[in-house]
């Protein structure tokens, strides 16, 4: 598991439910206090977030012995009308990292883009 980040105050971009979807998304076999020390949650909230998650078919989970292992349903639609189209597999893909992107440089370490361009995720392509 990664570190654990430093406490936070104030607002963010991302919701308490997106967070815990990233972070299953990352293992599906993690456990529901590893969710809640990586999330900076408590695992009361992870369980309420991962209960609705399940109520409304965006997670599934299967129980072996003690652990879960969590299915995610990457083709589901995002439920606000501002994200309509949006699957889930798009926000994952924004949220989480491939094992192979950990040791690559990210978007504030990489060199000043040129005029006219955007970056993506595997560095800067130019605006047609």
């Amino acid at each position: 598991m990664a570190e654990v980040p430093e406490a936070h105050f104030g607002w963010t971009f991302v919701t308490n439910h997106a967070r815990v979807l990233a972070a299953i998304a990352d293992n599906p076999n993690i456990r529901i206090r590893d969710i809640a020390a990586h999330c900076r949650l408590t695992e009361r909230a992870v369980q309420r977030i991962i209960s609705d998650l399940e109520h409304d078919e965006y997670l599934s989970h299967t129980r072996d012995g003690r652990t879960n292992t969590y299915r995610i349903q990457p083709d589901k639609v995002l439920r606000h009308p501002a994200e309509a189209g949006l699957t889930v597999a798009s926000l994952l893909s924004l949220l989480v990292q491939d094992e192979t992107d950990r040791g690559r440089p990210t978007a504030t370490t990489l060199p000043a883009m040129p005029t006219g361009a955007v970056r993506d995720r595997g560095g800067v392509t130019l605006r047609p």
